[in-house]
Parts: C-alpha cells; structure tokens; sequence
C-alpha cells in the first residue's frame, strides 16, 4: 500500500481522497492555487504545495508544476479527482514516466475509452447498445448532412473529447447542422484541446442511467448496479439517485453486466462509469464512459456500503477486487443532491462571495460531502459546485421523504444556491413518480408548469435560498 499521495485536486472531493486516505493510513499532500490558499480542506492534508496563480490553466491543468510538487513532497501516488486532469491521458502517462501511480486507468485505457469514437467500436465488439451515428469525426459539411439524413433527426453532435456537456449541440434539421457542427467544435478546442466532432442520433425524452464499474490490474471486472442521473439541465446534473426507479430487474441486470464486460474488454483498472440513454420501451443506448470517480458516486456507496474512493487506491496499489459480483447487493434507496452556489432565478449564474451561514443537515442516513464552512469564500475560478446532499432511507418514497427534510435544513447565505429549486422538485409529480425525461427540468424552467398538486413556478417559487 502506498505511504504517501498527491491530490490533484481541489474543494469537496480533495476532501473526500483525504478522509479515505486517512482511513488507509496513508499521508496526503494537496496541491493549491493562489486563490484556494485558505481552502478549509487544505487544514485536514499532512501537506499543502502552492502551484500556481487563481487560473486552472496556470495551476491545476499545469502538469509541469503538479509532478514537480509530487517530486518534492515524495509521494507513491497521484489521486486526480474528477474534472482538471482526471481524463488526461498525457497526465497518466507523464505520472508513469515519473515513477508516480496514477490512481486510475492506464493511459492506454483512459484512451481507449476516453474517446468517444474508439469507446462505441469497442462497444459495437462487446454488444453493448450503442446509437446509430459516425465511426470516424466529422471532416467536411457534406459529411455531416449526408450522415444526419440516414440517420434521422433529431441528431446530436458530440466532442469526442471531453465531458460536461462541452462541445454538444442538438440538432433538429439541416439548416441548422452546419453551424451546429462548427460551434461544438470551436467549443471542444478551447475546453479540450481537441476540436473533433461525430454525430449520432439523438433520443428525445430518453432517462439518463449510468453504470458504475471497478476493475482491477488483474483482469477483474464488476458492476456496482446503476443510477438515475435524468433530473439535469444543459447536461449538468442536479439529482441523482440510486437505483434507478421502475426498471426491469433483467434489463437492469444485463445492461449492468454489458457494462462491466466493457471495462473487462479494456483491461480497465480503477473507477468508470458507463452512461446511457433509455427509451421508455427500457432500451439502453450507450453515451460514453467516464474514466474516473464520478460526483454522484456516494449514491452508489450508500447502496451498496463500499467505499469506492479508497477501493480505487487499493486497486491502484495492485491489489486484486476484494469482491465478487455475487457480493455486491442493493440494500435501500439513496438521493444526491448537487448544491451549487448558482442563482436559478437569474439563469443559474454562479454565486462567488462570502459565505456567512452553513449549517447542515443531520440525522440517521443522512450525508453532506462538502468543503464549505462559513467565513469561506468562494473563489470565481472555479466550478460552482460547494458540496452534495445524500440520503438514504430503505425505500425511494421514504428517501424523498428525508431529502423534503434535509433540504428545510440547509441553511447557507447569504449567497443563492440551488437548495430551493431541489426542494421544489422534490414535490414535483414527475420526480415522484419517475415519469421523467433529460428535458422535463429545461421545460419547467422554461415554462414554469406545474404538476398536479403543485402550486407555482418552479424556479421562482423560492427566490431565497433559505426555506
């Protein structure tokens, strides 16, 4: 086992690589900016090393300056995190080269299936269910008007790089194609690097599932079952839940083990979460596959009691899966809640500032992942996420249930958050009955309809964020 790692990373999840490591007994060393120097997380590392000014491109995308900070602090290891350089295969492979694990895949994997078009040929070979669309990027207009015509729209066009919904733009007819191409992949090129773009068919009113998987560095491959990740907008994600509610236990199961048979495939090893997309005849259709630890993975630790961060650094160790698939079980219902410091009545724009009050919610099955305390403030360099709500309870109802509850107890100001607009979905029939789809949020915020029962506008109904 490792004696000392490097966290890649900053805010909440540098925290929760800290509290894991810790567990295992093993020292942590954080990198920083000039604008996380007070970072309330940074108290809880053995170590802390400035890298660089506020920008991420001058600090935590800085290759360079993190390798020379594990070199100096003398670490085994390098935990990325997610987002900045968590699916940056020249990372992983600079960190190799160095003699530094790299907490998560091969580079050759995170290749692999990092890009989207390698991913779907490899899913094609593995008969995971993919959408009808391009085997090679888009290279001229005649290309992509060609392709979307045999295909149908709606189409979408996709970064082949990348994630966040970046370098995505959907597609209802050909008048709009063309500028529809060129604008994702000018948007590709400056969030990636990499402005290559493909197109698929695009699924309307489809359910967002994602299947989280570990595989080890000795061919081992398992699924941890699935989450619902449909409440977003603009391909962001507000709530996640697992498992995902009303699906067919045998289509639950084979599209769970289609998913760890691709990993397998890849001699993948570390955390991945494949996504789908499924239509309301339950057909999934593969998106792509995250090549790290995702936002939304307590969900799955609160169902299954495995802690995920620390089984990716024993896996990174070479330690063999401690676990069969026979072994892993559903046990209740969990429900994530992203708190970001936006304003949903303004557009969701992100709300930098002082932050005097955070008072969290507590009680049995109730967990807030977050590196906010009050006096911290949030810098504007950065994501605008400051922490994660999780449930659980043994059924979804009661679930929903405390996560009415934890919400009326959030108290954060005197910044806007999201907690509002979460409160009110969770009385929203939709959410309820899980009779939704990736667009029911934009439309309700756009439209501010109510379901039965409900009593106003969504985004407005709660213009403070205290209950």
């Amino acid at each position: 086992m490792f004696s000392r790692i490097l966290i890649a990373n900053r805010g909440e999840i540098a925290l929760r690589i800290i509290r894991a490591a810790r567990e295992l007994g093993i020292k942590t060393v954080c990198v920083y900016s000039q604008a996380d120097a007070d970072g309330p997380w940074l108290a809880f590392a053995d170590e802390a090393v400035c890298i660089g000014p506020a920008p991420a491109t001058d600090s935590y995308l800085r290759i360079d300056r993190i390798i020379s900070a594990a070199e100096i602090a003398n670490v085994d290891a390098i935990h990325p995190g997610y987002g900045f350089l968590a699916e940056n295969a020249h990372f992983a492979e600079v960190c190799r080269d160095c003699h530094i694990e790299f907490i998560g895949p091969s580079p050759e994997a995170m290749a692999l299936l990092g890009d989207k078009l390698s991913c779907r040929k490899m899913a094609k070979e593995s008969k995971t269910p993919i959408f009808p669309g391009s085997t090679k990027p888009i290279e001229s207009d005649d290309e992509a008007i060609k392709l979307a015509h045999k295909i149908g729209y709606p189409v979408i066009v996709k970064a082949t790089a990348g994630g966040g919904g970046r370098g995505m733009r959907i597609v209802h007819d050909e008048e709009a194609l063309t500028p529809a191409v060129a604008a994702a992949g000018q948007e590709a090129q400056a969030a990636f690097g990499n402005g290559a773009v493909y197109i698929e068919k695009f699924l309307e009113e489809a359910r967002h599932v994602e299947i989280q998987v570990l595989g080890d560095k000795h061919g081992n491959a398992i699924h941890f079952f699935d989450r619902d990740c449909t409440t977003q907008r603009r391909h962001q994600k507000l709530i996640e839940e697992a498992p995902a509610p009303n699906i067919d236990p045998k289509k639950r199961d084979a599209v769970a083990r289609a998913a760890a048979d691709l990993i397998r495939r890849a001699q993948y090893a570390g955390a991945a979460t494949v996504e789908f997309l499924m239509d309301r005849q339950q057909n999934f259709y593969m998106l792509e596959v995250n090549t790290r630890i995702q936002v939304e993975h307590p969900v799955t630790e609160m169902i299954t009691g495995i802690d995920l961060v620390k089984e990716m650094i024993r896996i990174a160790a070479d330690e063999p899966l401690a676990y069969k698939q026979r072994d892993i079980t559903i046990h209740g219902h969990a429900i994530e809640c992203r708190i970001n410091a936006e304003d949903p009545d303004r557009g969701f724009i992100p709300q930098p500032g002082l932050v005097t009050e955070f008072a969290v919610p507590g009680g049995p099955g109730v967990r807030v992942d977050s590196h906010v305390r009050a006096g911290y403030r949030i810098p504007s360099h950065y994501d605008s996420m400051i922490g994660k709500l999780i449930v659980h309870a043994p059924t979804r109802e009661a679930a929903i249930a405390k996560m009415r509850g934890a919400l009326d107890e959030f108290r954060v100001g005197p910044i806007k958050t999201t907690i509002p607009l979460q409160r009110r979905l969770m009385d929203e029939r939709e959410f309820i009955d899980a009779q939704y789809h990736v667009g029911y949020l934009e439309r309700l915020l756009k439209t501010g309809t109510p379901s039965a029962g409900d009593t106003g506008p969504v985004a407005s109904a709660a213009p403070s964020n205290k209950p």
